[in-house]
Formats: C-alpha cells, structure tokens, sequence
C-alpha cells in the first residue's frame, strides 16, 4: 500500500460512511482488511497505487492514484465485494447516502437521516457553522480541505429552509 503521505493531491477518493461509529476492538481488524486489500488492488491483473484507511472510527476511505493507473470497472467491483463484506462481518451499511454525519458541539461525530437533519437544522439544534461531512468530494485535496466543513460551504446549506 502506498503511504497516504506519498499519494498525489489529485488521487481519486471514495468514502464510505459507516452506520455506527467502529468500536475499539473492531478498529485494528478492520484497519488492517482495508490495507491489505489496498495493498493488493488490481486492475487488470496491475497493481494500482493505492491507499485505505478509516478516519474518525466512522469513515472508510480508498484512494487511488489515477495518473498510474486509474480503477476501472473489474477494480470498482472488487472493491465494492469487499465493502459489502465489511458490512456483513461488521453488521453496518456503507452504502447508505442519505445519511448525514456532523460534528456534535462536544465535538463527536453524530449522523441523522436527510429529514431529521432538516429538523435540527430548523430547530437550532444545527447551524450554518455546524461542521458536516461532504463525502461527494473526490480528490486527496479535497479530503484534506472541503470534507468536514460547516453547512454554509458545503452542499448541505440547500437544506436550510
């Protein structure tokens, strides 16, 4: 596996959030069978450059650096195989996109269905400064600097009524 250090800025991204944040004892198994499979992901029998990890207990993140070798359709696939794998070992869905996952005032990471995100959003209980997670975005850089941003920046603000 390629260190995330030494992956471009450019490297496509995928992120996969979880339905419960992953428990310390469940932490290094699963760290460990996304970097093995990162290690050893082909494309058309080519190792592509690679990178996969979970970030705050909650997110599973691939990355691969395109301009080596992009994933195409048999690579996205053998990802997907083990995604869905994770999510049967681990009793989690990572392929639901209509929840949202923000940041709590003391700092932990919560998750509300589109609605309820809605409603907190109308109550106060959430605000335009309230830290969410983009996870459409599809670059390293953009992981590093429009992921977790605050409602009013990212995609979430159409929700604000």
């Amino acid at each position: 596996m390629t260190p995330y250090n030494l992956m471009p800025a450019d490297a496509k991204v995928w992120i996969y959030q979880s339905s419960r944040p992953f428990t310390a004892e469940e932490l290094p198994q699963l760290t460990q069978q996304i970097e093995e499979f990162a290690q050893q992901w082909v494309r058309h029998g080519k190792l592509l450059k690679a990178w996969g990890g979970v970030l705050h207990r909650q997110f599973v993140v691939l990355m691969v650096d395109e301009a080596a070798l992009s994933a195409g359709g048999c690579s996205i696939d053998a990802s997907t195989r083990m995604l869905k794998e994770l999510e049967k070992q681990y009793g989690i869905s990572l392929f639901d996109r209509l929840t949202i996952a923000y940041r709590t005032p003391d700092g932990h990471i919560a998750t509300a269905s589109r609605n309820q995100f809605e409603q907190l959003l109308a109550n106060g209980q959430i605000t335009l400064e309230t830290n969410v997670f983009n996870n459409l975005i599809n670059t390293k850089t953009q992981l590093e600097t429009e992921w977790e941003v605050p409602v009013y920046k990212s995609w979430h603000k159409q929700l604000v009524s």
